[in-house]
């Protein structure tokens, strides 16, 4: 989604249920005070709500995608957020910042874009500091056709053709529940640490231990 007209569909797109429900969990278990990282942030929606609702947050919100910067940039300027949300553009494969930056890591589906998801989860992890929570959601692969077809008459039978077609692709890309488990035991995380939150969403959220990675 490097276009900006593909950034401005995006943004068009009315998630500001799923986002009210990300950082309504996410409040649940924030711990303090200290600078959040939120991955793959696209037009900035999330940390804006995060804002809104929690007078001390400050986030430092990257993406790729330079048009979705630009979208962002706009939408964190028109609610007077600039002095408390940080644009930056990196890659959540390669991240620019020194092991134990963050006191909080947040992603809200970013790890269905990714063509290797481990590199995202990896680096997330090392970014996180010691006692630091980790929270990230995204899509779960549905196992068959026939679920994805129920879920894109569940969630977008009003929705456009191009929003329906990219509903479908983001959940045809998604990593399974199952496959997400695995990849964050190779952190040395408990798998546990991982759920199903929806019936088309999985959520990691866990504290940064010694003996967790």
């Amino acid at each position: 989604m490097d276009t900006l007209e593909e950034a401005l569909a995006y943004d068009a797109i009315d998630h500001a249920e799923v986002n009210r429900q990300f950082v309504g969990d996410l409040l649940d278990q924030l711990p303090g005070s200290g600078p959040v990282l939120d991955l793959g942030t696209g037009t900035a929606r999330i940390p804006i709500e995060l804002c809104c609702e929690e007078p001390e947050a400050e986030v430092v919100a990257i993406d790729l995608a330079r048009a979705m910067l630009r979208v962002a940039a706009d939408n964190v300027r028109d609610s007077g957020l600039d002095g408390r949300i940080a644009l930056e553009r990196a890659d959540a494969k390669r991240l620019p910042y020194a092991d134990g930056a963050f006191s909080v890591v947040i992603s809200n589906s970013l790890v269905h874009h990714a063509a290797v998801p481990d590199l995202v989860l990896r680096e997330a992890w090392r970014v996180l500091a010691e006692g630091g929570l980790m929270f990230m959601r995204d899509l779960a692969r549905p196992h068959d056709e026939i679920a994805l077809a129920h879920l894109l008459e569940m969630y977008a039978a009003r929705a456009s053709e191009p929003q329906r077609r990219m509903f479908a692709d983001s959940l045809r890309a998604a990593l399974t529940f199952e496959e997400l488990q695995v990849r964050i035991e190779r952190l040395g995380v408990p798998r546990e640490t991982a759920r199903p939150s929806s019936d088309r969403h999985w959520t990691w959220c866990t504290r940064k231990t010694r003996c967790s990675g």
